[in-house]
């Protein structure tokens, strides 16, 4: 049988790097793409990566081209790369919500919307999106990228019932907190890191508590191996979910009462 071909954004590090390692160990030819068109030292020799700037139609659009032109198709495309913000609603700016939303929301959906096309030319086609157990649990102070995993997750839902006659599936995995560089990463809204803003104390608390979970939370190789059973599999899932405690916590929010659900994440995170 051919090699499978893989299209991976955010392959530079995190949970990208560690799938793109795990794709190309378990027989997939992978191109990983990133702003820097860097592999780590594990993938040198076996990943090939590619400068991607998800945010940029034409720089997509290029490598989508060139890759097809190369291997003749694109068998699956994995969406990783994403961005965090930090910062009360109220002391974040419409431009700041929108960097949020760029990279994780339209970044995955440019890079969709560029392979499409060749799969359903194909008949055939796998499309994962990484999305968050923050898509589902709505966290104070963190709520634009709340807001953008969840965007991720019902967008892809949807895609799934549009492209499935043409033999196209769709899975969301959505990671717990996982021990990455994007702990360190996140930005803090302008006006959030203000002293005297009213909801300072309350963000560095909220923010410190989640940086502590994700820091002492499962390593990228969880995430990254779930990716790799979800693309070996026949028939994806709909979701996906690692570690039977976040499975847990998915359930019980969508069996508890909303009031009660906020009250408890208020507790955690408030």
């Amino acid at each position: 049988m051919a090699q499978k071909v893989v299209l991976l954004t955010g392959g530079s590090s995190g949970i990208g790097a560690e799938a793109a390692r795990l794709l190309a160990e378990a027989g997939y030819k992978v191109y990983a793409g990133s702003r820097r068109g860097t592999v780590t030292s594990e993938c040198e020799g076996k990943v090939t990566p590619v400068v991607l700037d998800v945010n940029d139609q034409e720089s997509v659009d290029a490598v989508v081209e060139e890759i097809v032109e190369k291997e003749g198709r694109i068998d699956a495309l994995v969406c990783n790369a994403g961005n965090g913000i930090a910062g009360s609603v109220e002391n974040t700016t419409v431009d700041e919500a929108k960097y949020q939303f760029e990279t994780c929301f339209f970044g995955a959906h440019r890079v969709i919307k560029a392979v499409l096309p060749y799969m359903r030319e194909a008949k055939q086609g796998k499309i994962i999106t990484v999305s968050s157990v923050a898509a589902n649990v709505p966290i104070p102070y963190q709520t634009f990228y709340s807001s953008a995993k969840a965007a991720v997750l019902i967008y892809t839902k949807a895609l799934s019932l549009e492209v499935k006659p043409f033999g196209i599936q769709c899975c969301s995995i959505l990671p717990g907190d996982t021990k990455t560089g994007f702990t360190a990463a996140r930005k803090v809204t302008k006006e959030s890191e203000n002293p005297d803003s009213v909801y300072y104390e309350t963000l560095k608390k909220s923010v410190g508590r989640m940086e502590h979970d994700e820091q002492n939370g499962m390593p990228a190789a969880k995430i990254a191996k779930a990716i790799v059973r979800q693309l070996g599999k026949r028939k994806m899932s709909a979701t996906c979910t690692p570690r039977v405690d976040y499975k847990a916590i998915n359930l019980l929010i969508r069996l508890l009462p909303t009031k009660l659900m906020l009250w408890i994440v208020g507790k955690l995170y408030a």
